[in-house]
């Protein structure tokens, strides 16, 4: 395939997809998007940040799969458990200025990606952190808590909810509804809400749990 046709089929990627998806980026967004898949593929090819290595294949898995939620995740605040190469928190701070983000993780290549995508796409509404999420003293609460395969459901809740404010919501994204690991949530939480994703261009299952303190 000829570097023209590439383009072209990039190119109809993306509007489709996002169309599809009935997000509604600005052509800054866009921009800002397209251009942290570009830097995310020039870094990958050094510092194996993610498994996937085409362009083509970057965009339904990792930036569709993250602006599919978009949409769903409430509060003022939101920190993202794991954030591996910034998904889904780069993709959500580009779409949502007017949120504060904090991206977690623990691999300093990977936060150093995140710290560079941050600066080189003009976000200012995105905090990055080398740390163990049960070890970071953090300075404020927050209203959304958010990981995307980070972890068992279990790990996540009980490792994560320290940082949340007292009507906070954790947010899972998973594959496969996860039945098993549902029944071991840490006492005192529970699954307020199973939302199935569809994103564009991606065959597999996708779901977005919501978990709740219990208030009863």
């Amino acid at each position: 395939m000829t570097e023209s046709n590439t383009k072209i089929q990039i190119d109809y990627l993306w509007d489709s997809g996002i169309q599809q998806l009935d997000c509604q980026p600005d052509e800054n967004q866009l921009s800002q998007l397209k251009d942290y898949v570009a830097l995310l593929n020039r870094w990958n090819k050094t510092y194996n940040l993610t498994a996937v290595r085409e362009i083509r294949d970057m965009i339904p898995l990792h930036i569709f799969d993250s602006l599919v939620v978009a949409e769903l995740i409430k509060g003022n605040n939101c920190l993202d458990v794991g954030s591996g190469a910034g998904l889904p928190i780069i993709p959500l701070a580009i779409m949502q200025p007017e949120r504060k983000f904090v991206a977690l993780d623990t691999n300093g290549k990977k936060t150093r990606f995140i710290q560079q995508a941050v600066i080189e796409l003009g976000l200012n509404n995105v905090e990055v952190v080398q740390a163990r999420v049960e070890n970071w003293q953090a300075d404020v609460k927050f209203d959304a808590i958010i990981s995307r395969a980070f972890a068992s459901i279990h790990d996540f809740v009980s490792s994560s909810a320290m940082h949340l404010t007292e009507n906070g919501v954790l947010y899972a994204m998973k594959g496969q509804f996860p039945d098993a690991e549902i029944q071991y949530l840490p006492k005192g939480f529970v699954l307020h809400k199973t939302q199935q994703l569809n994103v564009p261009y991606i065959d597999g299952k996708r779901h977005l749990l919501v978990i709740r303190k219990n208030q009863g």
